[in-house]
């Protein structure tokens, strides 16, 4: 059978003297440890230290990326387990034997590339997926993750991660936070994120009762608009006292108002009574968004957007399987006029770090470097979601460099909550990082010594500083 391997010089440059330069960079800062500052790993994996059931819920199951592609090719997510609750050895062996026997689709893709690093790197799997070797492949990772050494704490620690941020509702307890602090054998950082999208769209169907729900948890009555912005205050400050460095907002689009406050508590007024019209609403909704941004000036929480998403774009698969399970779609997105109200408040405040991501590549060069490349407050954040894929990383750098340099930039976010990829989706982008800055240093734009710092930048020291670590 063809041998799977992982090759030392994968993703390096394939010009031999660049390659060589490359080669010194990436050998910098391959073991430095990963700092995850935005991923949706379940916290009670680490905290319960639960052991993996088995292959096809570790590594297929919750990872959209691996099952939206199989459903394109006709294979059924219930096939795969998604929305089946734990399954049988039956099930889950054959779900493993769908992705192996659908190995070609995944040529050229990142999801390619992931796998590989995880089957050779952590399970030593060394057999090319087929329908001939699925149920081999499947006992060498069974045997493994029966061990203490796979359970997912042992890994944590094999990972080298550092810290791991977790994305949390806000009326969440962060009980998994509290034991993980509290646990002297623990000694990793595992930190929630404020995600408050489904508490400040009231387009949401569920909103309202989302906001009463609020109230209740912060002990703050919410009969009105400045009860409901004490109430979302009071849930940033009890993430904060466990851990959290930052807010995420996954919006539709990156349009922001800032309204008075007697407006903005007419239109709540009218959102929570349902006598709000559909302009009424998305006013609200922008000038929410505005109102996080001022709040993190106050309590210092860094603030990420990622917007232009068609969420469950197909019906019938989000009506039978949820949210999140492969079948968001991306749309174009516009910043420089959306984000005009917000930054004309708040862009040079010195405590606010606005990170902002984008599917749409096109917006790279054209607004989100310079926006970076003005505003003291404003980061780009790396490729990710459907574009945190090697090409598109590499253009991200040709189209964001010459503007706002790499000081303005984010440091690679995974954003995953698929476990196994993490080591693999960080491995990537220091490879690529290494390949591109070598690139600079063929052409005598940085000298070698200049090229170690910048890599150094882009893996420890830019995260650490635009979150906050």
């Amino acid at each position: 059978m063809p041998a799977l391997e992982l090759h030392p010089d994968r993703l390096l440059p394939a010009d031999a003297a660049t390659r060589a330069v490359a080669r010194e960079l990436y050998d910098a800062v391959a073991d430095k440890p990963i700092l995850s500052p935005h991923g949706h790993v379940p916290p009670q994996w680490l905290s319960e230290d639960i052991p993996f059931r088995d292959p096809t819920s570790l590594l297929i199951t919750p990872d959209h990326y691996v099952t939206r592609m199989l459903h394109a090719h006709g294979v059924s997510l219930s096939d795969l387990g998604v929305g089946e609750g734990p399954l049988d050895e039956a099930a889950s062996r054959r779900a493993f034997r769908i992705l192996c026997e659908h190995w070609s689709a995944y040529r050229g893709t990142p999801v390619r590339y992931w796998l590989v690093d995880e089957l050779v790197g952590i399970f030593g799997a060394t057999e090319r997926p087929s329908g001939e070797t699925a149920d081999a492949i499947y006992d060498t990772i069974a045997e493994k993750i029966a061990q203490p050494e796979y359970r997912p704490r042992a890994l944590f620690d094999r990972f080298g991660i550092e810290v791991l941020a977790t994305t949390d509702d806000p009326c969440d307890d962060l009980a998994p936070h509290e034991a993980l602090a509290a646990d002297p054998t623990f000694t990793g950082r595992v930190v929630p994120t404020f995600r408050p999208d489904r508490y400040l769209d009231p387009r949401e169907a569920t909103w309202n009762e989302r906001v009463t729900r609020l109230g209740e948890v912060a002990g703050i009555a919410v009969d009105d608009y400045a009860g409901y912005v004490a109430a979302l205050e009071d849930r940033r400050r009890y993430f904060i006292e466990h851990g959290a460095v930052s807010t995420d907002h996954g919006v539709g689009d990156a349009e922001t108002l800032v309204l008075e406050h007697a407006e903005a508590g007419r239109l709540y007024t009218a959102a929570r009574a349902g006598s709000a019209t559909a302009t009424e609403l998305d006013a609200f909704r922008r000038h929410m968004i505005s109102e996080m941004a001022r709040m993190s000036t106050e309590d210092g929480l860094v603030m990420t957007i990622h917007p232009g998403v068609r969420r469950n774009h197909h019906r019938a698969t989000f009506e039978a399987f949820g949210a999140d399970v492969g079948c968001d779609i991306p749309t174009t997105v516009e910043y420089t006029n959306a984000l005009a109200p917000l930054l004309n408040a708040y862009g040079t405040h010195p405590n606010l770090n606005l990170v902002l991501f984008t599917i749409d590549e096109t917006v790279y060069s054209r607004e989100i470097a310079p926006l970076a490349g003005f505003y003291p407050s404003v980061y780009a954040g790396v490729p990710w979601w459907f574009i945190d894929a090697p090409e598109a990383i590499r253009r991200f750098r040709a189209a964001v460099t010459e503007t706002a340099g790499f000081s303005r930039t984010s440091g690679f976010i995974d954003d995953t909550r698929a476990f196994c990829s993490i080591p693999a989706r960080h491995d990537m982008s220091r490879r690529l990082d290494a390949g591109y800055i070598a690139g600079l240093v063929g052409e005598h734009v940085l000298a070698m010594d200049e090229a170690l710092e910048a890599i150094n930048d882009l893996v420890v020291s830019n995260p650490r500083k635009v979150f906050k670590l």
